[in-house]
């Protein structure tokens, strides 16, 4: 990770900074800069460390397998005893199963059946699988053609003693649990749990349940970033609706920057809503208001409160969650202290148009399919208001048109990120 920086530092650095026309790349590259990832380490047993952040490297203990062993059912033999050309005819002297190692010698022109996992007797070298072979008493016929080594697991193949496991960095997955598992560690380190504050703002938002007034809508953005950072696996506070005003903002500010490590806002930071957001915030903290060239979400606050990093999403329902998912999302899993990979294209062949001029990057609702070829095909869910939230329950993917990328025709490849996993 890079050393952080304050906000001012890692703006200083880009030539061509301008805060009302910011392309997305740079907004991840200030944000980079600034996170500052939680240090606090505990232990937790294996199966409580599933989707936690890893904050020791490990290496492994032992070596898997820890023995020469059967990669299938079959019969174990030596393959010097083997004729390459045509059948050759073997003495069966015993069986070997995974856990029960065959305890004999094993001497020229001899054989053992094994079954998968089961260790190779000594001397033997090679794993004729039990389709191929013909069994008469104790006599195995192998047919020729068989290859030295074949069906055989070496010692440490997997993962030899003393080598890496885990890096540090890694959120852990249930195949990770398993490996842990494989090595013998019943706990394992990690990260604390990053603790994320988060709130909507405006006068017109009611809770569920409330009567709606002229001009009044429910506050649906609250239940969204809800799921968004439980599905990141942070612990959430709360902290409901703030009115517009600066006393009760600057108030749930604070008390967010003293009980959490990031705090996530809805609304109040696009042109007019962020008079008081802005004078608010250069009281409290280090904090840069940005319009980004990208459709939707072009509003974004960005910053830090001591150690406390704050994100200013804008209000439309659409707006924040695309500005959550391609801003805010691998910036949690960096103080998280994991090490976020990009999140994958998809490349597909557009059935749809899109109007799109250089100069901003734009992120569309679409429905992504595999055609009856096997290729991948998408197509525009059409309306792309950023206040359709509908539109992201129902599309199943979003279509990336790159910043310097222009209009896209009917048959064009575009990038797709596909919401199965994210959302």
């Amino acid at each position: 990770m890079n050393a952080p920086q304050t906000l001012s530092d890692a703006i200083s650095c880009l030539s061509d900074y301008d805060p009302n026309a910011l392309p997305v790349s740079q907004v991840r590259e200030i944000v980079g800069r600034v996170i500052v990832p939680v240090e606090a380490i505990e232990r937790v047993a294996i199966r409580s460390g599933l989707g936690r952040v890893l904050a020791q490297d490990l290496a492994s203990p032992i070596d898997v397998p820890s023995s020469d062993n059967s990669a299938m059912d079959g019969y174990a033999v030596r393959a010097a005893d083997l004729v390459s050309d045509r059948p050759t005819t073997l003495k069966l002297v015993g069986t070997a199963l995974a856990g029960q190692p065959f305890a004999g010698a094993v001497g020229p022109g001899e054989a053992v059946r094994v079954t998968t996992g089961a260790v190779m007797p000594t001397g033997l070298d090679t794993v004729v699988i039990q389709e191929v072979a013909t069994v008469d008493g104790d006599r195995l016929a192998v047919p020729g053609g068989q290859q030295r080594g074949q069906h055989r697991r070496l010692r440490g193949e997997d993962l030899a003693r003393g080598k890496p496991a885990l890096r540090a960095g890694k959120l852990l997955a249930p195949a990770d649990l398993g490996l842990l598992a494989s090595l013998g560690f019943a706990e394992v380190a990690v990260r604390r749990r990053l603790r994320v504050a988060f709130f909507s703002t405006g006068d017109e938002l009611r809770s569920v349940g409330e009567a709606l007034g002229p001009g009044e809508v429910y506050d649906s953005n609250r239940y969204t970033m809800y799921g968004m950072l439980t599905r990141l696996g942070v612990d959430v506070i709360d902290m409901g609706v703030i009115r517009d005003d600066p006393d009760a903002l600057e108030r749930a500010v604070r008390t967010a920057a003293e009980s959490a490590d990031a705090i996530v806002s809805s609304g109040g930071v696009s042109v007019g809503e962020a008079d008081f957001t802005r004078q608010v915030m250069a009281r409290l903290g280090d904090i840069a208001f940005w319009t980004i060239a990208m459709r939707p979400g072009r509003p974004m606050a960005f910053g830090r409160i001591g150690r406390t990093s704050y994100f200013g999403l804008p209000g439309n329902p659409v707006a924040v969650m695309i500005t959550f998912y391609f801003f805010a999302r691998e910036a949690l899993l960096r103080q998280m202290g994991a090490e976020p990979s990009p999140l994958p294209f998809v490349r597909a062949r557009s059935l749809s148009a899109f109007r799109k001029r250089p100069g901003r990057t734009e992120y569309q609702r679409a429905r992504l399919d595999r055609d009856a070829d096997g290729t991948m095909s998408v197509s525009s869910f059409g309306s792309q208001g950023s206040g359709v939230l509908r539109s992201m329950s129902e599309a199943n993917c979003i279509v990336v048109l790159h910043h310097d990328q222009g209009a896209v025709a009917v048959g064009d490849p575009v990038d797709c990120i596909a919401f199965d996993g994210l959302v």
